[in-house]
């Protein structure tokens, strides 16, 4: 089961501010953890929506639209991409995410757990996508 621990964004992490190094080292150490259980995929921070820009899909057009976007809450600062047995052990290695802006700052993070090809429907379509992730292996 992969899950996909998601930090929202803040005013300041929109704003381009870096974390302290004492963030950056117990982040480090946490990562750390998930590497040495086996169950680390991916993790890293996401630059601030003023570099990046969105596609908005509408009638069959696309609109792009650059960035900064204006409504904080809904925005992603970074993530971490675990695969572990089960929903539990997910939610163990959440509870023991650091504070993702400093211990006396505001955050928050969302844990979702990641569609697999199983979750679907056999057919041709989803076979195509098998090989195309086995491929990547």
């Amino acid at each position: 089961m992969r899950f996909m621990i998601l930090v929202k964004a803040t005013a300041a992490s929109e704003a381009g501010e870096m974390p302290e190094a004492s963030l950056i080292a117990a982040m480090g150490a946490y990562h750390e953890q998930l590497a040495q259980a086996g169950v680390l995929l991916d993790a890293t921070g996401l630059q601030p929506t003023s570099k990046g820009w969105r596609i908005r899909y509408s009638g069959g057009k696309r609109t792009f639209v650059d960035g900064p976007f204006a409504e904080t809450k809904e925005l992603i600062a970074g993530y971490t991409l675990i695969q572990v047995r089960s929903r539990e052990e997910a939610m163990e290695w959440a509870r023991r995410f650091p504070a993702p802006f400093g211990e006396h700052a505001d955050g928050e993070i969302e844990v979702r757990q990641l569609f697999e090809l199983d979750d679907f429907e056999p057919g041709p379509e989803v076979e195509s996508l098998r090989k195309l992730e086995a491929q990547r292996r």
